[in-house]
């Protein structure tokens, strides 16, 4: 996919757009882009960074990272996305001048967006605006139960399952892998220690089984109660891997909340529920 940051960056083509934030990339977000691509022409996603909320003061926590967001809609057979800075200035942009400098201004022939989508100064622009404007606009339907709050609310209740039914795919945590405390690898079970961006939201603490690389993974988020941690730490298990993932952005997988963190009555008893982790982790299926 091609990944651009301004229009004049885009060869000239007519397109078709879906256009939103797409924090999550879930089912409703793939809903809007399979409208998109169902008027032929070619496939781009307009999309905003950072989150326009935020910039309109408003604490948003994200359920992906830009750079996993453009990779899932690569994945969603997107074929070119404009990342739009949204700054105060695009915030002040009445509807007609997004629509000329951002939209005409790429070739756009037809639009696509959710059925509750708003652009412009406050928020006055929708789709009926679109088409008063003269493109070819889909508005698509909300998917019912399908929303990046609600993803959020399961999320926060460690039901990564359902979570991935609303997704259409694994709920992930996403870091950098950075130096931990190295007490993984003298128990037996090394770890990597993920730093999340601090406006990415980490699901409720507790043991996971899922994956990462092509490996199941035991993940643990929380703060290792049994060593007495305060800072909440992310460090999945790679069942069979061997090698070095120092400086590298790993994308976990959570098929499954296996059981809450706690302390344990010593270091034998906390390496025996390790063993029992790993091997339901094993055994765990992928939700979707």
């Amino acid at each position: 996919m091609n990944i651009t940051h301004a229009p004049h960056e885009l060869a000239a083509a007519e397109r078709a757009v879906a256009l939103g934030t797409f924090d999550g990339v879930h089912r409703g977000h793939l809903a809007v882009v399979e409208a998109a691509r169902a008027l032929g022409l070619r496939t781009t996603v307009v999309t905003f960074d950072p989150h326009p909320r935020t910039v309109l003061g408003n604490r948003v926590e994200l359920l992906s990272t830009l750079e996993r967001r453009l990779e899932l809609l690569a994945d969603a057979g997107v074929e070119d996305t404009l990342v739009v800075e949204f700054t105060d200035e695009v915030a002040r942009l009445e509807p007609e001048a997004f629509a000329d400098s951002y939209l005409r201004a790429i070739g756009a022939r037809g639009i696509a967006v959710g059925e509750n989508f708003r652009f412009g100064r406050g928020a006055a622009g929708d789709a009926a605006l679109l088409r008063e404007l003269g493109f070819d606009v889909r508005t698509v339907p909300l998917v019912e139960g399908v929303s990046s709050t609600r993803i959020r609310t399961l999320l926060a209740a460690g039901d990564v399952r359902g979570a991935a039914q609303l997704l259409g795919r694994p709920a992930e945590v996403e870091g950098l892998v950075v130096l931990g405390d190295q007490r993984g690898g003298t128990l037996g079970f090394p770890t990597a220690n993920l730093d999340v961006p601090a406006d990415v939201f980490v699901p409720a603490f507790g043991i996971y089984a899922g994956s990462a690389l092509g490996h199941r993974a035991a993940v643990s988020i929380g703060v290792n109660p049994h060593y007495g941690g305060a800072e909440r730490r992310i460090e999945p298990h790679l069942l069979d891997f061997e090698g070095d993932l120092y400086g590298r952005r790993l994308a976990v997988e959570l098929w499954s909340r296996l059981r809450d963190e706690r302390a344990f009555g010593s270091e034998e008893e906390l390496i025996a529920q390790i063993e029992r982790d790993v091997e339901a982790t094993r055994a765990a299926i992928r939700p979707v």
